[in-house]
């Protein structure tokens, strides 16, 4: 997985140390057809099947990371339309020993324009998915999928 370089100059002041960092998950939602799609990625180093995420730059607008996530990894033109939900990820212990907790802003999204597929390395596919016919994702990610759903009007806050 790319390594943001913010990440990496932190890294060599902290070690594997706990590093608390923003994230956002963009579930872009496409409406052009009888049934509304999903966009998920496949990840390469896990293989699982995902909404879009990312670790949000310094300074960055968090609606604008996920919107610059999915265009980095699924070549797909989206606009944020809410943030969905608010949630704490982790602690996770990467394989090399680094340790991260993230502050995950989750954002219902609008595809735009084009067509998806795995444009940076960090996935093996990317497509839509039918929602009545979705593949197995984490608890995790299914509650973000869900809260972005459009019966859902405000942001859930996840305890």
């Amino acid at each position: 997985m790319s390594i943001p370089p913010f990440v990496l100059a932190l890294r060599e002041r902290v070690g594997h140390d706990m590093l608390w960092l923003p994230g956002a998950t963009a579930v872009v939602l496409c409406e052009d057809g009888p049934r509304p799609r999903v966009l998920l990625v496949r990840r390469a180093d896990t293989g699982e099947w995902t909404p879009v995420t990312g670790i949000v730059d310094p300074g960055e607008d968090p609606a604008v990371a996920a919107v610059r996530e999915v265009r980095e990894e699924a070549d797909v033109v989206a606009v944020a339309e809410r943030l969905a939900q608010v949630s704490v990820i982790g602690p996770v212990v990467y394989d090399n020993g680094d340790r991260s907790q993230y502050l995950d802003l989750t954002f219902r999204c609008r595809w735009v324009s084009g067509d998806p597929f795995p444009a940076d390395g960090e996935n093996t596919d990317a497509r839509w998915w039918d929602l009545d016919d979705l593949p197995a994702m984490s608890p995790s990610m299914t509650s973000r999928l869900q809260a972005a759903l459009p019966a859902r009007g405000e942001a859930e806050f996840v305890a």
